[in-house]
């Protein structure tokens, strides 16, 4: 056979035995998970900014950057809620590149899974122990979630995965919100079926488990821009996209109908100075409508200590080693700007 068995990984029950959640984090999280399904059922009108690096890819330096964050959260907690973006798992288009520190807990080293699994685990509880946020990550790999579970207040689902069913499934089983990207193709059919589908009950194998969900209701839908089929971006954040979204949610039976805006992606064609613009644009059109208001309740913005980006190897602290990131001055500018045109 092609494949190489190489260690049998631990089960997420003996690591989470190894590293457990102290009583006053659960209850923090709690809280932070209530707080944030209230902006999405629309009992509070905060506005969710998930930010944070393309990818989380040292613990030091993503701890320093959102450190920064506690502090403006501080300033804005009237009008804005700050979910940390601590993104440990990386989609890879062709399938190179550093995948994030589940596989590679050191980029410059060979990946190593079971001292990532370790690694992303310490990473988001350190985190939260030393700043009060509560983070998101991307679930790339279903079966992994559950390292996490216990531990994340937020969850998306990316372009190439929302068509999967076993991602799916595994969001209608979750406890937090999860946003559903538009695939990159840009049909909002595909991402209103995924909603749809995570908003349900199912039976399905998980972990090797016979597993029943009740379905979560706070699955909601991100749009990130498409791509087109000569490779060019279609962004996909404009008003008038924004009401074609409000009237396709009109004509489904949903609960909690939300959509949050990713700035970046192809949404920016990755020229992550334009996340600035964009998202002035998306709050000037949710303050010209009172329907889109009520539909898009944050946005998605990839932010870093350092702007830009570099290749791996090349040690700049705080600069992202996969797409290009706001550095930390411009973001602190634009959390205060949307603050206070909220």
């Amino acid at each position: 056979m092609s494949f190489e068995f190489v260690k049998k990984l631990p089960v997420p029950k003996e690591i989470k035995e190894q590293y457990p959640v102290p009583e006053n984090i659960i209850r923090l999280k709690a809280e932070r998970d209530t707080m944030i399904k209230d902006v999405l059922s629309g009992k509070s009108d905060k506005f969710l900014c998930i930010v944070g690096p393309c990818s989380a890819d040292n613990e030091e330096a993503v701890m320093d950057y959102t450190l920064r964050l506690t502090k403006v959260q501080e300033k804005v907690k009237d009008k804005v809620l700050i979910i940390p973006r601590v993104y440990t798992n990386k989609p890879r288009t062709t399938g190179e590149g550093y995948k994030g520190m589940l596989h590679q807990p050191d980029p410059e080293k060979k990946p190593d899974l079971l001292a990532g699994v370790i690694a992303i685990r310490k990473m988001h509880l350190d985190i939260i122990r030393e700043t009060g946020l509560t983070t998101a990550d991307e679930m790339l790999y279903p079966e992994n979630y559950w390292y996490l579970a216990d531990l994340l207040s937020y969850v998306a689902v990316g372009a190439r995965s929302v068509e999967d069913q076993q991602h799916r499934l595994t969001v209608s089983g979750m406890d937090v919100p999860a946003g559903m990207k538009n695939p990159t193709s840009g049909d909002y059919i595909v991402m209103l079926n995924s909603v749809v589908a995570a908003q349900a009950a199912h039976t399905f194998i998980y972990r090797g488990w016979e597993v029943n969900t009740n379905g979560n209701e706070y699955a909601h839908t991100i749009l990130r821009g498409a791509v087109n089929k000569h490779g060019q971006s279609l962004p996909n954040y404009h008003y008038e996209d924004l009401v074609r979204l409000v009237e396709m949610y009109s004509l489904r039976n949903l609960k909690n109908p939300a959509c949050i805006v990713d700035a970046n992606h192809s949404n920016s064609n990755k020229q992550y100075l334009e996340q600035t613009r964009i998202v002035s644009e998306i709050l000037h059109s949710r303050n010209h409508s009172d329907d889109v208001k009520k539909l898009v309740k944050g946005v998605m913005i990839e932010s870093y200590i350092e702007e830009g980006c570099q290749k791996v190897g090349e040690g700049v602290y705080g600069k992202s080693i996969t797409d290009p990131c706001l550095g930390w001055a411009d973001t602190e500018r634009l959390l205060y700007s949307i603050a206070e045109k909220c």
